[in-house]
């Protein structure tokens, strides 16, 4: 097993954790999490021998192999299938030694080598590096392409690939899914599922946890701390902690309030004097409960855009591609304010593709396209980050868009993405990948945009802040589209998926928990093509056409349907939004009027106010569940 025996980690001169001990048993799948610097990777560096403790120990068995994902990827011309291929050590020197003693008068040697090459599946290890390179995204024929031909992004995945060739005892995955796609994430989810060595797995991918980790190691305030469960049973736990922890805390200080108010009365009073000071060195002599702190560092929304035009756009048997090639065809697509939609399908379907012509960066190959005269697309992609000035500051970007604004106003801004004193003043060219995507992102929702395009927004992006972002896009009026990696933002983000496949984009039949299956019936599909028979003659084909077109027609009813209801849907979702957030001041507010302390002379002033709240709140909220309940109503009849 792996075990920190109450160890002390530094890096540099800034001390990470200490008095650490846990112990980690082989087999366990362990998500680490915690916020950005707190040592998550500095802790896959420990394990590696590239850091030593400052204190305690770290231990694992000698004979454990350990692989992991190299952070670059060296400018090789070999086939890309040799490269992942050299992820396992033990294969290659076999091969070496084989090769060696095939020159070699002795058969003795040479069988025994040819033995333990078959009992570590040497023979089959050219069709499982294949195999693995398939389940991240690459397509047959890139097997035998050089390394140096693919992009940072697809060498990732190669490593990536590399590291899961090795038959390792520790695995070590630090953000693995920073550089796929929403396919490769649910295959690599399986892969790992089925991994029986101990994995240790730095992600912030909810879904992506939940459905690999069985335990999670949370860092917070230089403390390493090992809970049972996936990440959604890891939160509930938590949330009790804190929860026990501020109503003790919040006691404590009740209790010291009322004995320093007896000090302060009496302390000076000769006959009290004595039960003055001993009050006081029970005061000192407490052990201080902390506060529980759960704020995130990210509090922003999207600005309410000024104008909302109905439709904001509208395709018309649109074709797109790139020159004569043309991914997409007959696309029909109208978005109106208040349409949240996900974009599902395989890698290289077209997603990023429909994207791009929606922000206008293509131009139809045919059909027409319809905007809005006041249509504004905010476009977020991953080369967004790359137009970022390496010698301008977060402050700087923000004043070039706006150069009217006061710097406290542009400097609030920048405050709820995380940029706050000094920070706003830095070149942006030190910056991580998640500090550059913050900053896009808050450049890109200050400009107000009407039509929000998001192309994998989340890459680089901790917990927190895809979180905050999610909040923030369910309350934006205008219209989204989204491709994303992350199961979790898209879950809670969007109202519709659409399915981009085989060139044509449709409302996708099932909800996001039905992608997996649809992926792996295509996957067969996909095998078993090319074998109809004969009986399958043209004469079946105009009856096929016309069930297409039968199929095409409904699906063009029930989205104008769709636009129709759009804004009863609307209504309906502000009005819930309402009825809940009264629900929850309506329940903060009972619980304060039961605390028995808010009963004394000193809280009167307070007590008042909370009763005269109390009161307007139930009308408001009477009010709000009545226009909720018409809202439904409303909507119940145009359905019908």
């Amino acid at each position: 097993m792996l075990e920190f025996r109450q160890m002390a980690l530094r890096r540099g001169t800034r001390l990470l954790l200490e008095d650490t001990s846990l112990q980690v048993h082989h087999g366990h799948k362990v998500g680490l999490t915690g916020a950005n610097g707190t040592g998550k990777s500095s802790l896959f560096a420990l394990i590696l021998g590239e850091l030593e403790t400052d204190a305690g120990e770290c231990s694992l068995p000698d004979d454990w192999v350990i692989a992991h994902v190299a952070q670059q990827s060296p400018s090789d011309e070999r086939a890309s299938i040799e490269y992942v291929l050299d992820g396992d050590a033990e294969l290659r020197r076999l091969e070496r030694d084989i090769e060696r003693e095939g020159r070699s008068p002795c058969g003795e040697t040479l069988a025994m080598l040819h033995g333990e090459f078959e009992t570590i599946g040497g023979y089959t290890a050219r069709s499982r590096a294949a195999q693995l390179m398939h389940g991240l995204g690459f397509v047959p024929g890139d097997e035998e392409r050089p390394v140096n031909e693919f992009s940072g992004g697809w060498r990732m995945r190669l490593n990536l690939a590399r590291a899961l060739m090795c038959r390792s005892d520790l695995l070590l995955l630090d953000e693995p899914t920073n550089h796929l796609d929403l396919d490769a994430v649910i295959w690599l989810e399986s892969w790992l599922k089925r991994y029986e060595g101990t994995l240790l797995l730095i992600s912030h991918d909810r879904d992506f946890l939940d459905g690999v980790a069985g335990h999670i190691i949370h860092i917070e305030h230089g403390r390493a701390k090992l809970y049972t469960g996936n990440y959604s049973a890891f939160e509930q736990v938590r949330a009790a902690q804190l929860a026990l922890q501020q109503a003790q805390y919040e006691k404590q200080q009740r209790e010291i309030a009322h004995m320093q108010s007896y000090v302060d009365r009496f302390r000076y009073k000769a006959s009290k004097a004595k039960q003055a000071q001993s009050r006081l060195k029970a005061i000192e002599r407490m052990q201080k409960i902390a506060p529980a702190h759960v704020d995130s560092p990210f509090r922003f929304k999207l600005l309410e855009p000024e104008k909302l035009p109905q439709p904001l756009l509208k395709l018309d048997d649109i074709s797109a591609g790139y020159g004569d090639h043309t991914v997409l065809s007959d696309v029909r697509l109208n978005l109106f304010p208040g349409d949240r939609v996900g974009l599902l399908g395989a890698n290289g379907a077209g997603k990023s593709t429909l994207i791009k012509f929606l922000a206008g960066v293509l131009k139809p190959q045919a059909g027409e396209t319809v905007p809005a005269r006041d249509l504004r697309v905010g476009y977020f992609a991953q080369h967004q980050l790359d137009q970022l000035n390496p010698k301008r500051s977060p402050i700087e970007h923000l004043a070039e868009i706006d150069p009217g604004a006061r710097e406290v106003e542009l400097r609030n801004w920048l405050g709820g993405f995380g940029f706050s004193n000094d920070t706003v003043f830095m070149e942006t060219e030190p910056f991580s990948g998640g500090e550059k995507s913050r900053l896009a992102l808050a450049l890109l929702i200050y400009q107000r945009p009407n039509l929000l395009l998001l192309d994998e927004p989340t890459n680089h992006l901790d917990l927190e802040m895809r979180q905050a972002l999610a909040m923030a896009l369910q309350e934006f009026s205008g219209a989204m589209v989204i491709v994303s990696h992350d199961r979790h933002l898209l879950r809670v983000s969007t109202d519709v998926l659409l399915l981009v496949d085989d060139g044509k984009v449709a409302e996708f039949d099932g909800g996001l928990d039905d992608y997996p299956t649809w992926l792996a019936q295509r996957s067969r599909k996909l095998g078993n093509k090319d074998q109809a028979t004969e009986s399958e003659s043209t004469e079946v084909e105009p009856a096929g056409a016309r069930n297409a077109e039968d199929r095409k027609a409904r699906k063009r009813r029930e989205a104008e349907e769709r636009q129709r209801q759009a804004p009863l849907r609307k209504a309906v979702k502000i009005s819930e939004a309402e009825v809940e957030k009264l629900s929850a001041e309506k329940k903060a507010l009972e619980a304060r009027l039961a605390d028995g302390a808010l009963y004394e002379a000193a809280d009167k002033g307070e007590l008042k106010d909370l009763l005269a709240r109390q009161a307007s709140l139930a009308t408001e909220l009477a009010e709000a569940e009545a226009r909720w309940m018409a809202a439904l109503e409303e909507l119940e009849g145009e359905t019908a």
